[in-house]
């Protein structure tokens, strides 16, 4: 029986030992973090430099970090959730109170007119909001690369459902740009029915235009309906607007006379211009009257022009009942012909009134 021998530790030692130029063992590479791990890992970083600073502080953060979920590789605690919502806070805190100064010192510097002025407050509320949101993005410490599926999908969605949206934008700016129209103006919009009237632009904002009519009606018209429609603008180059009032007098009065009493009437209305002055138009002989028409101006479309239409007219009514001008009522004429039928109706009418004005035998 052979005896058992030792193992040789030089022999061992050989055959296990690892050549010096060998390679280094190969590591596989990680997959890198989503957007939902690096923004927890943003909320570590800033739970150890809290807690390094104040331990009572850290103590509470870690009770917070204790509590939580976990879905898939991803952990979510009650702190990641809340430095979330305080960033989301921050952001939105700040990019209010960065516009509010931003539009403030905007107005106080320049010296542009109220269109300008609206667009370029506009763009610089536009660049403020997405400074304060990749300021927010770098703080979760969310790297954007690892978006980019999420982007894509997030571009598609706006090329198919928020096209209106952005054409709204775009046509908007496009809107503030050219000056097509500015909050001021006097413009006639259209209701479903097709009844057309004026109103006045309130506030030109990021989808709509904003349009209050004389009763206190405020339309929100969509800014891309205004780029491809007509839009009648009373104060786009001048702010003077003409005013028709229409009137007429019997055949009988003096026409000369009649066109002095509507001069005087117009000119004695409160809003109406005296340069360019009043004038009054022959119409037309219509059936029953002279009809005329009473051209004024005014300078202010935005205080209405149906009530001064109305001053126009009530004082035209007080200067032909003093100076005794006809406004006629509708007359027409009739033409019978004669035929036995028509004389036996004329007969029996004359036959009847003789006989009602008769006087009675009893009374002789």
């Amino acid at each position: 029986m052979t005896p058992a021998t030792a193992p040789d530790p030089a022999a061992t030692d050989t055959a296990t030992a690892v050549p010096s130029d060998a390679p280094p063992p190969t590591i596989l590479p990680s997959e890198p973090p989503t957007g939902i791990e690096e923004t927890i890992e943003g909320a570590e970083s800033i739970k150890q430099a809290v807690t390094e600073r104040n331990l009572t502080v850290g103590e509470f953060i870690e009770r917070l970090d204790a509590v939580g979920v976990t879905l898939g590789d991803t952990r979510f605690s009650l702190w990641s959730v809340l430095v979330v919502l305080l960033v989301i806070i921050g952001v939105v805190v700040f990019a209010r109170i960065a516009t509010s100064l931003g539009m403030g010192t905007f107005s106080r510097l320049t010296r542009l007119d109220a269109t300008q002025r609206l667009l370029g407050e506009k763009l610089l509320s536009m660049a403020i909001w997405a400074f304060a949101i990749l300021i927010g993005i770098d703080i979760l410490g969310i790297d954007l690369t690892a978006l980019a599926v999420f982007s894509g999908a997030f571009g598609l969605a706006v090329g198919f459902g928020l096209q209106k949206t952005f054409g709204n934008l775009i046509a908007g700016l496009i809107l503030l740009m050219d000056r097509s129209i500015k909050p001021g103006d006097v413009i006639a919009v259209s209701d479903q029915a097709g009844t057309s009237t004026f109103g006045q632009i309130r506030k030109i904002g990021i989808r709509a235009v904003s349009v209050t009519t004389r009763d206190q009606r405020e339309y929100l018209i969509p800014n891309e309906q205004l780029m491809i429609n007509q839009v009648e603008n009373w104060s786009y180059s001048s702010r003077d607007v003409r005013i028709q009032v229409r009137a007429g007098i019997s055949y009988t009065c003096d026409m000369d006379k009649a066109e002095e009493l509507m001069l005087e009437a117009a000119k004695s209305a409160k809003r109406v211009l005296s340069t360019p002055p009043p004038t009054v138009w022959l119409e037309e002989f219509g059936e029953s009257s002279v009809n005329f028409i009473i051209h004024c101006w005014i300078r202010d479309p935005e205080e209405g022009v149906g009530n001064v239409r109305s001053e126009v007219l009530k004082n035209l009514w007080r200067l032909f009942q003093e100076n005794g001008v006809e406004i006629p009522f509708p007359q027409r004429d009739l033409n019978l012909r004669d035929n036995l039928q028509f004389q036996q109706l004329i007969a029996a009418i004359s036959q009847r009134a003789g006989t009602e004005h008769r006087p009675s035998d009893e009374g002789i």
